[in-house]
């Protein structure tokens, strides 16, 4: 299967992250894609949104997040005791 570059977002989700993945990989607005799903979904009887949401939450992988910033303390924390046995 050829890769979509569909994912769900780790940053824009409310439920699954479908939503927001779709709106991050076009440049669309998430809360308004949400809006406008909801209102297909209330207002056609033939487009079942819930099942629609529960299959993409299947099917589109999760986005993978790479940590740049290096892990642990950078300047660990001192203590008081420390800082009174130095002087």
């Amino acid at each position: 299967m050829a890769k979509s570059g569909l994912y769900r977002s780790s940053r824009q989700n409310m439920i699954a992250g479908v939503m927001g993945g779709i709106a991050e990989r076009f440049g669309w607005n998430a809360n308004l894609l949400r809006i406008i799903f909801v209102l297909v979904s209330c207002m056609s009887a033939a487009f079942p949104g819930i099942l629609v949401y529960l299959v993409l939450w299947l099917l589109i992988p999760k986005e993978e997040l790479q940590l740049d910033a290096p892990t642990g303390y950078q300047h660990p924390v001192r203590t008081v005791n420390e800082d009174q046995y130095r002087h």
